[in-house]
C-alpha cells in the first residue's frame, strides 16, 4: 500500500485499522481532507438520524450493566484505555495533524493532555462520595448517594478533536454513564481511533458510541429531543449552544456548555515584557489562534505600548508557517476556507476603520488555507475584531491608561471564558483578577489547563465545568435516601 500521507508505519497502520473499523457503519460516506493541501485522507461513514437513534438505543441498553459495575472495575478499564493511548501516542498525533492541521508537536501535546483526563477520572471514579446527614428523629437515618445520570450525548469541536472527547467521555464513564459522541465533521478520525482503543481496552460495546456525520444539525436534533438522553455536553460556538439549550427545554436535560470566548490580555506598565511576549505568542498563535481561550484583545498600558508592539511584531516575524508535519513549524493551516475568509474580513474591517497592520494581514505564500500571523495596532472597539471571537492568527492591540478603565473594557463583552493579566504588583494582581468577569484568569501566566483544575466560563461562555473533581459532578445526580423504622437501643 502506498503511503500517500507520509505517515510512520504505526500511523499508517492506525489509519488502515480505522478504515476497516468503521467500514459498513452506513452506506453513505463523506470525505475527510487534509487542510494543509486538500488531499483525501479517508471516506467516513455518513450517519444520519436513524443511526443516531440506534446508537442511543445501544447506549441505553449498556447503561444498567455499566453503571452497575463497581467504581474500581470502571477505574481499571479506564486505566487500560489510558495505557493504550500512551502506547499509540505518536500514531494518534500523526492522525490528528493529518485531519486538523496543527503542528505535530502541538498534536502530540493534545493527545497526552487528553489522555491525562482519562487517568484522572480513572481515580475520581472511586471518589463519588455520598454523605450521612444528622436526622431529626432517633429512629431515622438520612443519607445521600450519587448516581450516574444516564445516557449522555456529547458534541465535540474540530479544533481539539482528541482532548475535547476525552474531557467529556472520561468523567461520564467514570460516573457510570454511557455516552454517544458526535465529533466535528472536519475531524472524525481521532474520535474513531479513541473508540477503537477503548474497545481494545475492554470497555464494553455500547458504552462509548461514535456517530460520524456530515449533517450535524440533524444528529444534534436527535440528541436534544430524545428522551433517553439525560445530559448534553457541548463544546462550540455560543450561537449553537443557545440553540441546543432551547431544543433541550422540552425534555429538561442537564447541560454542560463550553462556548465562545473573547479573551482580554492585559499588560500593565510594570509587567515583565519578556514574559508577556512569550505569553502573548502562546495564547494567541497556538493552533493558529483556533482556540476558545486564545487571546482576542491585547490591552497595553500607554507608557509601554509602542515598545510592546515592536517586540511582539519581532516575535511574530520569527514564527514559521507550514504543513503540520514539517519540522519546526509553529503555525499550520486554518481548518477551512470559511475560516480564512472570516479573518480576512476582520483585518479588512480594522484597516478600513484606521488600524495599522504592523505585520501580516494576507494569505501566506504557502497558499490554500494558510494565513499570515498578523498584528493589528491602534485597534478600537468599533472594529469587528474587538467583539468577535477571531479564531485565527490575528492579534489586535488596544491602548489603556488606568486600571479601572481596562477592567471596564475587558468586561464589556457578553463572553466570560478566559482572561490574562501581567503585573508585578501583587495588590493589582488580586484586585484585577477578582474584578474580571471570567471563569478563568491567568496572572503572569498562560492558562495551563490540566485535569485537576476546573475549565469553564461565565456569562455567554457557558454553563458547568470540565476537569477537576467538579467535572465528575456534571454526570451525577444526588439522591436523598430516608431510612425509617431503625428503632433505638433498649
Amino acid at each position: 500500500m502506498n503511503n500517500i500521507h507520509n505517515l510512520s508505519v504505526a500511523g499508517e497502520d492506525l489509519l488502515a485499522e480505522i478504515n476497516e473499523y468503521q467500514h459498513g457503519r452506513a452506506v453513505a460516506t463523506f470525505e475527510v481532507r487534509n487542510p494543509a493541501d486538500g488531499a483525501l485522507i479517508a471516506n467516513v461513514s455518513d450517519m444520519g438520524s436513524q443511526d443516531a437513534r440506534i446508537a442511543i438505543f445501544e447506549a441505553k441498553a449498556a447503561f444498567p450493566a455499566w453503571s452497575g459495575r463497581s467504581a474500581l472495575d470502571r477505574s481499571d478499564l479506564l486505566r487500560r484505555w489510558y495505557d493504550l493511548i500512551i502506547e499509540n501516542q505518536h500514531a494518534l498525533s500523526e492522525l490528528l495533524t493529518l485531519e486538523q492541521g496543527k503542528p505535530l508537536a502541538e498534536a502530540l501535546n493534545e493527545v497526552l493532555y487528553g489522555a491525562r483526563f482519562i487517568e484522572w477520572y480513572a481515580e475520581e471514579a472511586k471518589r463519588a462520595y455520598g454523605e450521612t446527614i444528622p436526622s431529626n428523629s432517633p429512629d431515622k437515618r438520612c443519607l445521600t448517594i450519587r448516581q450516574a445520570i444516564g445516557v449522555v450525548g456529547a458534541i465535540t469541536p474540530w479544533n481539539f478533536p482528541s482532548a475535547m472527547i476525552t474531557r467529556k467521555v472520561s468523567p461520564a464513564l467514570a460516573a457510570g454513564c454511557t455516552i454517544v459522541v458526535k465529533p466535528a465533521e472536519d475531524t472524525p478520525l481521532s474520535a474513531l481511533a479513541l473508540q477503537l482503543l477503548a474497545e481494545k481496552a475492554g470497555i464494553p460495546s455500547g458504552v462509548l458510541n461514535v456517530v460520524t456525520t456530515s449533517r450535524p444539525a440533524e444528529v444534534g436534533e436527535v440528541f436534544t429531543a430524545h428522551p433517553d438522553i439525560r445530559k448534553i455536553s457541548f463544546t462550540g460556538s455560543t450561537a449553537v449552544g443557545k440553540k441546543l439549550m432551547r431544543q433541550c427545554a422540552d425534555t429538561l436535560k442537564k447541560l454542560s456548555l463550553e462556548l465562545g470566548g473573547n479573551s482580554p490580555f492585559i499588560v500593565f506598565d510594570d509587567a515583565d515584557i519578556d514574559a508577556c511576549i512569550e505569553g502573548a505568542i502562546a495564547t494567541k498563535f497556538r493552533n493558529a489562534g483556533q482556540a476558545c481561550v486564545a487571546t482576542n484583545r491585547i490591552y497595553v498600558q500607554s507608557g509601554i505600548r509602542e515598545r510592546f508592539e515592536n517586540r511582539l511584531a519581532a516575535a511574530i516575524e520569527g514564527l514559521s508557517i507550514g504543513a503540520g508535519r514539517e519540522k519546526g513549524v509553529r503555525i499550520g493551516p486554518m481548518i477551512n476556507a470559511a475560516a480564512v475568509d472570516k479573518v480576512m474580513s476582520l483585518v479588512a474591517d480594522a484597516s478600513a476603520k484606521g488600524a495599522r497592520i504592523l505585520r501580516g494581514g494576507n494569505l501566506h505564500s504557502c497558499g490554500g488555507q494558510f494565513f499570515e500571523p498578523t498584528l493589528i495596532c491602534d485597534a478600537t472597539h468599533d472594529m469587528n475584531v474587538s467583539n468577535t471571537e477571531i479564531f485565527g492568527p490575528v492579534a489586535a492591540v488596544y491602548a489603556f491608561e488606568t486600571e479601572a478603565e481596562v477592567v471596564s473594557m475587558a468586561n464589556d463583552t457578553p463572553y466570560g471564558l478566559a482572561a490574562y493579566l501581567w503585573t508585578r504588583d501583587i495588590g493589582r494582581a488580586f484586585r484585577v483578577s477578582e474584578a474580571l468577569e471570567y471563569g478563568m484568569v491567568g496572572v503572569n501566566e498562560v492558562l495551563s489547563s490540566n485535569p485537576a483544575t476546573p475549565f469553564g466560563g461565565v456569562k455567554e461562555s457557558g454553563i458547568g465545568r470540565e476537569g477537576s473533581r467538579h467535572g465528575l459532578d456534571e454526570y451525577l445526580e444526588i439522591k436523598y435516601v430516608a431510612l425509617g423504622g431503625i428503632g433505638t437501643l433498649g
